[in-house]
């Protein structure tokens, strides 16, 4: 299993030795381990396939949001609630299953505000995590 980070830096990934339903659901568990919940589940296969009739691999987005962190971000800074939740990707990509996590620091470098610099690594250590955990 590889680790590495994603095209432009936009977050962690990872590929997993169990198939496409099982990563889902390993990483649901993972993410509710470090203290996220999943808030929205988009089946990007589905919504493609009804929306453009176009056909894909499994491909799914969680907005995974960590009450506690959130809210301390939310304090800093009100209108970050635009950047929530964090997202986290499984999909089949060239034959395998991959699980991803945005990374977090990354998208506080555009609020620019250094106040919520440790909220951000934090929640990249839960997310990495995560996704090390499936």
């Amino acid at each position: 299993m590889q680790s590495r980070v994603e095209a432009g830096g936009l977050g962690y990934s990872r590929t997993v030795d169990v198939g496409y339903e099982e990563a889902v659901e390993r990483t649901k568990a993972a993410l509710k381990e470090q203290g996220f919940g999943v808030l929205s589940e988009i089946d990007i296969r589905e919504k493609f396939k009804e929306k453009l009739g176009v056909d894909g691999p499994p491909h799914v987005i969680l907005g995974a949001c960590n009450p506690q962190l959130a809210h301390r971000a939310l304090e800093v800074q009100p209108d970050l609630s635009l950047l929530l939740p964090c997202n986290v990707v499984v999909r089949e990509r060239d034959g395998a299953v991959e699980v991803s996590a945005v990374d977090a620091q990354k998208m506080m470098e555009v609020v620019g505000n250094p106040e919520l610099e440790p909220i951000a690594r934090d929640a990249n250590e839960r997310l990495r995590k995560a996704v090390d955990a499936v």
